[in-house]
């Protein structure tokens, strides 16, 4: 789904002491970090916690550390909701970094 969206997948599972990335994906100068959420109905928005944010956002920072290449590139926080019966919903920007 993501490719036909024009991404390219630059990490699966990217695991660090701080937290997990389920996949990291690169479109243009973008970098989206995105958590994947299988969930019976839309709830899935509501299942990624403040707490789990901030893992996701220190295991990103570790993943922009760690790959220079994507330095100064833009980058995003989106959820990915699988449900059964359903094509996955990508819900681009789901959340802000906060400063």
């Amino acid at each position: 789904m993501l490719r036909l969206k024009g991404y390219r997948i630059l990490a699966r599972r990217f695991r660090t002491p701080s937290g997990e990335i389920d996949l990291a994906a690169g479109r243009d100068r973008t970098v989206a970090f995105l958590e994947v959420k299988a969930r019976s109905n839309f709830t899935a928005a509501a299942a990624v916690t403040a707490t789990q944010h901030r893992r996701i956002e220190r295991a990103a920072e570790l993943f922009l550390a760690q790959y220079p290449k994507f330095h100064g590139f833009d980058y995003h926080f989106d959820l990915v909701a699988v449900m059964p019966w359903r094509l996955p919903r990508h819900l681009p920007d789901a959340w802000r970094q906060d400063m």
